[in-house]
C-alpha cells in the first residue's frame, strides 16, 4: 500500500472513530388512556420531548396509549417492576390494600381542587413517607388529578338521597368508601371501562374528572355532571410516573442525570398542571354539548363532609389495626397540602 493509501485510510478510521455515536438508548413507556386525554397531551408527551432534547437524542422515550405493550391498567405497577416495560403511569389505589399509606392522600375533602397544588403536596407526602414502599421501580413523579365530581346519565345531585341506589363507578377504595356512606353502590373499575359500563347500563354514572370527560365521551354517555361547593375536592386519585430500576441504573452517568432533571417536585407539579389544563378543556366541552353543569349547596356538602369525616375516622382505625399510625399520615398530608395551598384557592371561574 503506498504512503498516500495508507495515511487516507488512517485518516479515515480517525474519522470514523470520532463520529462514532454516544450511547443511545429507547425507553418505552405505557399508560392505559387516550393519547388525546390531558396527562399524556400536556405531561408524558412533552416530558418525553424534553428528555429527548436534554439528552442531544440519546434518549428516546416512546408513549404507549391503552396498554398497547401488554397487561392491564391494575398490573401496570408490576410490569415496570420486572421490567416488562422501562416505565409508564401508575395508579396505586388499582391495587387495593397493597399500597395502604397512599391512601391518606386519596380520602375524601383531602386536597384542593388545584391539581398542580395537590401534586406539589403529593410529591413532598411521598418522599416523607412512602419511598420505602415504592422501592423497588425507580419513582419519577407523583401528582393527583384535579377535582373529582360526579357524572351521571339522570339529572344533577341536588339532595343526599338522590344518591341513594345509583350504581357509580369509584376509582379507589378511599372513594368507594365515600359512595357507599352516600348511599350508592359502588362500582370499582379502572377508567378504560367506564364507557362501555355506562352504555351496557352496569353503573349510572360514576366520579371523575372534568378532563377525562371528553376522551371518555360523557358528553354523549351522561346528561349531568355535579361538582360540590367550596375549595375542596370531593375525591382524588393519586398517580405515579415510574421506571423500571434496572432501566434507570443501567443509564451512564449523564443520560441518568437527564431523567433526574425532570423528575421530583418540578415534574410532579407538571403533571398536576396538565390535569389543571386538561380539566378547563374537558368543562368546556360538557357546556358545548349541552349537558348539566351544576354545583351542589354549601348545605348539601357539608353534609357530605360529615360523610367523609366518618370514612376518614373508619380508615384511621383500620390503619392503627395494621400497624400503622393513621392519624399521623393523615395529619401529615393535610400539612403538607396545607404547605402548597397556604390559604384555599379561589372556587372555579368561567
Amino acid at each position: 500500500m503506498s504512503l498516500q493509501n495508507t495515511l487516507a485510510a488512517a485518516l479515515a478510521g480517525l474519522t470514523l472513530a470520532t463520529a462514532a455515536p454516544a450511547q443511545e438508548v429507547t425507553l418505552r413507556f405505557q399508560h392505559f388512556v387516550s393519547p388525546a386525554s390531558a396527562n399524556p397531551t400536556y405531561f408524558m408527551q412533552p416530558w418525553a420531548d424534553a428528555i429527548m432534547e436534554q439528552s442531544g437524542g440519546r434518549i428516546r422515550v416512546e408513549i404507549y396509549p391503552f396498554m398497547q405493550l401488554g397487561g392491564t391498567a391494575p398490573d401496570q405497577y408490576d410490569l415496570i417492576r420486572d421490567g416488562v416495560i422501562d416505565g409508564g403511569w401508575v395508579i396505586p389505589g388499582y391495587q387495593p390494600g397493597r399500597f395502604p399509606e397512599a391512601e391518606a392522600l386519596e380520602l375524601p375533602f383531602m386536597t384542593t381542587k388545584s391539581a398542580e397544588e395537590a401534586s406539589r403536596a403529593a410529591w413532598t407526602f411521598t418522599e416523607q413517607h412512602l419511598l420505602d414502599d415504592f422501592a423497588d421501580v425507580h419513582l419519577i413523579a407523583a401528582h393527583m388529578h384535579g377535582r373529582g365530581l360526579v357524572h351521571l346519565q339522570g339529572p344533577a345531585i341536588e339532595t343526599l338521597s338522590d344518591f341513594d341506589g345509583l350504581r357509580l363507578r369509584g376509582p379507589s377504595r378511599a372513594a368507594t368508601l365515600l359512595l357507599e356512606r352516600l348511599g350508592a353502590t359502588p362500582v370499582g373499575m379502572p377508567v378504560p371501562a367506564f364507557p362501555e359500563a355506562l352504555s351496557r347500563g352496569v353503573v349510572d354514572g360514576g366520579v371523575i374528572t372534568w378532563e377525562q370527560a371528553p376522551s371518555l365521551r360523557l358528553d354523549e354517555l351522561t346528561e349531568s355532571h355535579t361538582d360540590v361547593a367550596g375549595d375542596h375536592s370531593l375525591y382524588n386519585l393519586y398517580f405515579l410516573w415510574a421506571m423500571n430500576r434496572d432501566s434507570y441504573n443501567a443509564l451512564p452517568d449523564d443520560l441518568r442525570a437527564v431523567i433526574d432533571a425532570n423528575s421530583g417536585l418540578m415534574a410532579s407539579a407538571w403533571a398536576g398542571r396538565a390535569h389543571d389544563t386538561g380539566d378547563a378543556v374537558g368543562r368546556q366541552a360538557m357546556e358545548d354539548a349541552g349537558n348539566i353543569i351544576a354545583e351542589m349547596s354549601p348545605e348539601l356538602t357539608a353534609e357530605i363532609e360529615a360523610l367523609g369525616d366518618a370514612v376518614i375516622a373508619d380508615w384511621i382505625a383500620e390503619a392503627d389495626a395494621a400497624g400503622l399510625d393513621g392519624a399521623g399520615l393523615v395529619a401529615a398530608a393535610r400539612a403538607a397540602m396545607a404547605a402548597e395551598t397556604g390559604s384555599a384557592p379561589a372556587p372555579y371561574r368561567d
